[in-house]
């Protein structure tokens, strides 16, 4: 077969190929020869959200609630939500360079009261949702309660929200322990964990996939990375959970240390449930991807104390301004102007009652100079309370809302909404949506001055019964950070859990492809 019958063939080849787009995009011939289209942003038409275990507790209930924000756009008719039982692997994990018999190399923590027990794993749906806009609810007891590997398409796909809310009533780690069920990904960065003896830290990993994923867990403390007991990944077979006690990692205590977690093969869903023996328990979200500038929103106006935790995980050192943004402007907090934190290393600061009695948010950004700034992740641990009284809560660095984010399961009473907006202000529409036991929803619509942060009861639907979902647009002006603090008072403890509210990433830019004939032209 000679040089011109093979370029014929590639001819024809490439014009079917080209035939094929055009027929999938609906292009005409009086597209050919023109230029790439612009993107066109459409509906997600498919999300995944894990849900870790959220205790083995027996004086422990959870309340699950689900919710799809209607949109605009999206086909009224097909689509599926729904959350399955994941397996725990707790049972079938031991150290990978140990004896193989469990005991105190076993990084499930059994011997430390979690994770040793496993939940049957199974096929009935959890939370399946009917229609978009009204949430769906359900409580279980804890104890024997399995992680959730969810799935949504069609309609039901775009800003798919699900919150899994625990109550501890009593012992270790009694309080609220609130959480929205997050996305599969390769890499997550936790500033805030500890191995101290008083902190009992499980990160949670689940793997939504048909095959084992393969994952590394690096702990950084203030002087750098923390001695592995083993430089083996660990394995989480498919479909499984497995929690695992970072104080078994290392032989070494830090107060505050990041953890990393990077997924080798396959992907992942990573939390972290920490566990304070004196201040009660939470989860500790994902910090955002590392950035130069950094917003924590939503610190509560009578927090007690707050403890920052910044890591810098590039080769330069971070030198970092503090800022707190109030109801009326940015403050430098008195004897906190700013921060150095070394490469590689984890740099904490106790800021105590920072707010003074009103709500605020903390704003990081490059102290100045020459030179690119470096980027960081960081966390916020928040106490309110005192004595034995306190209860904790963490909130991660958020990322800010592109268009639209959702908090699901808000209370009649105890919710309160924080915006914060960095740099210019900012129109914000807020939805409450229908109840899980009816009613209509409500829309307002606010305004964050620029370096300021707003703290609000959302609106509440109309007649609406039960929990109901909160949805935040960002109409106009710049940047918004957003967060969502839940607080029960039970026996004269202030419990609360504070979740941030990251952009739902229910739209995708998807181009538009045509005919481009000029790619047969022979050169």
């Amino acid at each position: 077969m000679n040089r011109t019958t093979l370029s014929l063939i590639g001819a024809a080849t490439a014009l079917a190929a080209i035939s094929g787009v055009a027929a999938l995009t609906g292009g005409s011939s009086d597209d050919a020869g023109s230029a790439g289209k612009a993107a066109t942003r459409l509906p997600v038409q498919r999300s995944t959200l894990l849900c870790p275990t959220p205790s083995t507790s027996d004086v422990s209930s959870t309340t699950y609630t689900a919710y799809t924000p209607k949109r605009d756009g999206v086909d009224a008719k097909d689509g599926t939500a729904e959350l399955l039982p994941a397996q725990n692997a707790a049972d079938d994990v031991t150290d990978p360079g140990g004896d193989g018999k469990g005991d105190k190399n076993d990084k499930s923590g059994k011997d430390g009261g979690k994770g040793g027990q496993a939940a049957s794993g199974g096929d009935k749906p959890v939370l399946p949702l009917k229609e978009p806009g009204k949430p769906v609810t359900t409580d279980v007891s804890s104890a024997g309660a399995p992680a959730l590997i969810g799935t949504a398409d069609g309609r039901f796909a775009p800003g798919w929200t699900v919150q899994q809310t625990t109550t501890i009533d009593a012992g270790s780690g009694r309080g609220i322990l609130g959480t929205a069920c997050t996305a599969p990904d390769t890499d997550f960065w936790f500033p805030g964990v500890s191995t101290d003896r008083g902190r009992q830290d499980f990160v949670h990993l689940t793997n939504p996939d048909d095959a084992a994923a393969e994952v590394d867990l690096k702990l950084y403390g203030p002087s750098g990375r923390l001695k592995s007991a083993t430089d083996e990944s660990i394995t989480v077979p498919p479909r499984s959970t497995l929690p695992v006690l970072l104080s078994t990692l290392t032989d070494q205590r830090a107060e505050s240390a990041s953890l990393r977690v990077t997924a080798r093969s396959g992907r992942i869903g990573a939390e972290v449930q920490a566990v304070d023996q004196k201040a009660g328990s939470d989860w500790l979200p994902p910090s955002a991807v590392p950035s130069s500038s950094v917003a924590i929103p939503g610190i509560p106006k009578d927090a007690t104390s707050a403890r920052l935790v910044v890591f810098a995980p590039g080769s330069d050192d971070a030198d970092l301004k503090v800022r707190l943004a109030g109801p009326n402007n940015s403050i430098t907090p008195a004897g906190h102007e700013s921060l150095h934190v070394k490469s590689g290393m984890t740099a904490a600061i106790d800021l105590g009652d920072v707010t003074k009695g009103e709500p605020g948010s903390l704003l990081l950004t490059p102290e100045g100079g020459e030179g690119p700034a470096t980027p960081v992740v960081a966390a916020l641990q928040v106490t309110r309370g005192k004595g034995g009284d306190q209860e904790t809560a963490f909130i991660p660095a958020t990322a800010a809302i592109e268009r639209s984010a959702t908090a699901a399961d808000n209370r009649t009473k105890g919710s309160t909404l924080s915006l914060v907006a960095p740099r210019a202000a900012a129109k914000v529409r807020i939805t409450a949506s229908a109840g899980a036991g009816g009613g209509s929803p409500v829309s307002k619509t606010y305004e964050v001055k620029g370096g300021t942060t707003k703290a609000l009861e959302p609106p509440r639907p109309a007649s609406g019964k039960g929990p109901y979902a909160v949805t935040v647009e960002r109409l106009s002006g710049g940047p918004v950070h957003a967060s969502r603090m839940l607080e029960l008072t039970q026996h004269g403890v202030p419990m609360f859990t504070i979740q941030s509210l990251p952009d739902d990433r229910g739209t995708v830019v998807v181009p538009e492809a045509g005919q481009d004939m000029s790619l047969l032209n022979d050169d």
